[in-house]
C-alpha cells in the first residue's frame, strides 16, 4: 500500500511548468501585448497571402478564355 503523502508530492515536470507560468505572468503588459500583436499580424499576413494567391490564380485561369473569345470574334471567314 502506498503512503498518503505520495499523492501530495508533485512531479518535477509539474513544478517546472508552474515556475515557468509564474515567470510568464510576471512579464509586463506591453511585452505581452506586443507578443500577441505580433502573432496576430503573422496569422493575418498568411490569410492575406492566400487570398491574393487565389485571386491571382482565378485571374490567370480566366484570361486564356478571354483572349480566345476575343480572337474568335475578330476572325472573319
Amino acid at each position: 500500500m502506498g503512503r498518503k503523502d505520495a499523492s501530495t508530492t508533485k512531479l518535477p515536470v509539474d513544478q517546472y511548468r508552474k515556475q515557468i507560468g509564474k515567470q510568464d505572468y510576471k512579464k509586463t503588459k506591453p511585452i505581452l501585448r506586443a507578443t500577441k500583436l505580433k502573432a496576430e499580424a503573422k496569422r493575418t499576413a498568411i490569410g492575406i497571402k492566400v487570398g491574393l494567391y487565389l485571386i491571382t490564380l482565378s485571374f490567370d485561369m480566366c484570361m486564356p478564355f478571354h483572349f480566345l473569345k476575343l480572337g474568335c470574334i475578330n476572325v472573319k471567314f
